[in-house]
């Protein structure tokens, strides 16, 4: 908490700093307030949604029977299928990238061997020009040591993909049946899927919205307690000096104070 500094006289004002921090106070513990009300809404509504999708859920598996086990294989299958797919995708991507950087530099560096004899009755082969080229020709190793293994990557990932489809296909035709029959199941296990996943994300936000507020709440806190140090330094240097044995009754004025607020760590947390 900051310094509590004396009571202002008659002839000293309230440092127009203070009210100002204090009202950013205010201001942040309504936030904070209502932020954490929101995220007990959130977090209320999330677990309701849960407990209804599984009870819905639930009555749903008793009503359509053992088709719902028997199809799981193949809805398992699907998942993985759309997963490596992604990945499959991912990976061919970044071996497109890396193809052409490496494109890119081979090209750059037979332009200036090129250049360089079409003109090198003009110019010298010097160190310069030996390091130019030595740093080029390091870009197009390295590129090319990406690029393999961006392709051994790209090539894993597409025999990965392969077997999960012809997996999934396999079994889409061998249970046709039970998949047709739980379909609801899976359909409505998804939709909710989706929304606790948004109701989810909702809460995640919010929850960094809370943290931000008490971030703010607790800077304020930090510019406060350097404001008060700052004007409580300044009051015991104004204080007159009594006067030792044998020295006059008078004193010099006091040492002037110079504070740069910009130094207090107003960022730290608290």
């Amino acid at each position: 908490m900051f310094r509590s500094s004396p009571a202002v006289g008659d002839d000293e004002e309230l440092d127009p700093r203070i009210q100002v921090e204090l009202e950013k106070l205010n201001t942040t513990t309504d936030e904070i307030n209502r932020w954490e009300t929101e995220l007990d809404e959130a977090n209320a509504g999330f677990r309701t949604l849960l407990s209804k999708s599984t009870q819905q859920l639930k009555a749903l598996a008793k009503k359509l029977g053992s088709c719902i086990e028997k199809s799981r294989p193949y809805y398992d299958a699907f998942e993985e299928y759309k997963t490596a797919q992604e990945r499959c995708q991912e990976a061919a991507v970044q071996f497109q990238r890396a193809f052409g950087i490496h494109k890119a530099a081979k090209e750059t560096i037979a332009l200036a061997e090129q250049r360089f004899i079409s003109h090198q009755h003009e110019w010298k082969f010097d160190n310069a020009w030996q390091e130019m080229l030595n740093q080029a020709t390091m870009r197009v190793m390295e590129a090319e040591t990406q690029r393999q293994l961006s392709e051994k990557e790209h090539q894993k990932s597409a025999a990965i993909f392969e077997t999960a489809k012809q997996k999934y296909q396999y079994l889409e035709k061998d249970l046709k049946s039970a998949i047709q029959k739980s379909r609801p199941y899976f359909e409505q296990k998804e939709d909710f899927q989706n929304k606790l996943m948004a109701q989810k994300l909702k809460v995640e936000l919010i929850q960094q919205s809370v943290t931000q507020a008490k971030q703010s709440y607790s800077d304020t806190l930090k510019t406060l307690e350097c404001i008060s140090e700052e004007i409580h330094e300044r009051r015991l240097l104004s204080r007159p000096r009594e006067p030792g044995v044998g020295a006059e009754k008078s004193c010099s004025p006091p040492p002037s104070l110079n504070f740069d607020l910009d130094q207090c760590d107003i960022l730290s947390l608290v």
